[in-house]
């Protein structure tokens, strides 16, 4: 059992609208080999939207505007991502998502910096303590000087920041991207469905100044000399209790940079957690299932009316056709059909380890906030609930 937790990474996929969120949902999936060729959120020349985007209302605007579940496995670890609406008025869908997850992803476009859906959603991070990777899109686009983007993060979002990768110039003169988590060359070809090569390099060596030329690398061991000086040495535990957050660059649509941010991730991102009960702290390890609702959706299948509630397992291992009680209704229940997702493909599973989420047939005995257990009441709590907003009046 240690095994699959160890090897479960749960986490969301989070920013202010358009900054590139389910654009890198997307190459991920790539990466995963869950698809073949990557959709785009604007069609225009690719007739395939993305894959996490399949309401209609999403193709036609072109945003998401609820949160899909998608899962694959990348070099023997179980993935599990959760892209989120960006825009404000599906805003508690996102909310409610980051209590369901172990670690989360922020996205930043390079152009305009720290916006306001970004430091709203950071505040929810820092009071649940969630560890944050930041990623800082559109590099290959116009945009502003990386060590003032470093420093706005740092103030707009009070955490600390530290570089695990650096651009080599911006916009039209973008050569690439050094890795310094791997100390490695990535040097950038503009291309959509395939991958960049990398080149290993000694900072130090002439090699570099063959690769991108005696200027460029001058000032890339400048700014490297400057990153060491200001910002202390990476150390994973400072990440994974939330007082570091690692800042990648790359650009998502061109499929750069987001390898390196997935090969860090994996290694570093924690695994499941204990959760917080109201009776007690419920440990993955624990032989008994537990989990709880955190999202229900209709519609997903459209050859049937019926709803689908997502529940996050906590603890122990979830089985098919096995009774467990709902705590609120004190009923015992057995699901004959449990299943996993890919966005709106959906398959049938015989069991689920903590940190995956689950698909429960739901025709109206569920609420959001619900517990599942193995015979134990316990009270999950911290599930946000929102009064009803006023937008906007009209006289």
């Amino acid at each position: 059992m240690n095994q699959e937790i160890e090897r479960r990474r749960t986490f969301a996929i989070i920013s202010h609208p358009d900054a590139g969120k389910t654009t890198l949902t997307e190459k991920f999936l790539l990466f995963g080999g869950q698809i073949q060729v990557a959709g785009a959120v604007k069609n225009n020349k690719i007739r395939k939207s993305a894959t996490s985007d399949w309401m209609e209302i999403e193709k036609q605007r072109g945003i998401s505007v609820s949160t899909s579940v998608m899962e694959f496995d990348y070099e023997g670890y179980k993935v599990n991502i959760l892209d989120t609406p960006g825009h404000q008025d599906f805003c508690e869908d996102t909310y409610r998502t980051l209590t369901a997850v172990d670690s989360a992803i922020i996205v930043v476009d390079g152009a305009k910096g720290v916006e306001t859906q970004t430091r709203k959603l950071m505040e929810v991070c820092r009071m649940r303590n969630t560890p944050v990777i930041i990623f800082i899109n559109k590099m290959d686009r116009e945009g502003r000087d990386p060590f003032d983007l470093l420093d706005e993060l740092e103030e707009e979002l009070q955490i600390s920041v530290r570089p695990l990768s650096w651009p080599i110039n911006i916009g039209a003169k973008f050569k690439g991207v050094y890795n310094i988590f791997e100390q490695k060359l990535d040097l950038f070809k503009p291309d959509k469905q395939r991958v960049t090569e990398k080149v290993e390099v000694d900072i130090h060596s002439p090699e570099l100044d063959a690769q991108i030329g005696e200027q460029d690398a001058q000032q890339l061991r400048d700014d490297l000399e400057l990153i060491d000086g200001v910002y202390p040495e990476f150390d994973v535990e400072t990440y994974r209790s939330a007082e570091v957050a690692p800042v990648f660059f790359g650009s998502a649509l061109n499929n750069f940079g987001v390898q390196e941010l997935l090969n860090c991730f994996i290694k570093i991102a924690p695994s499941p957690r204990p959760t917080k009960a109201e009776e007690r702290m419920v440990d993955p390890e624990e032989p008994k299932f537990t989990g709880f609702i955190f999202k229900i959706t209709a519609n997903i299948d459209p050859n049937h009316r019926s709803c689908i509630a997502f529940c996050k397992v906590c603890s122990g291992k979830f089985e098919r056709n096995k009774p467990y009680l709902h705590v609120r209704q004190n009923k015992t229940l057995r699901f004959s059909s449990p299943t996993q997702f890919m966005a709106q493909r959906k398959s049938t599973i015989d069991e689920a380890w903590p940190g995956d989420i689950v698909g429960l047939p739901d025709n109206g005995i569920f609420k959001i906030g619900d517990t599942l257990t193995d015979g134990e009441k316990l009270h999950f709590r911290g599930l946000p609930s929102f009064s009803p907003e006023m937008f906007k009046y009209i006289e």
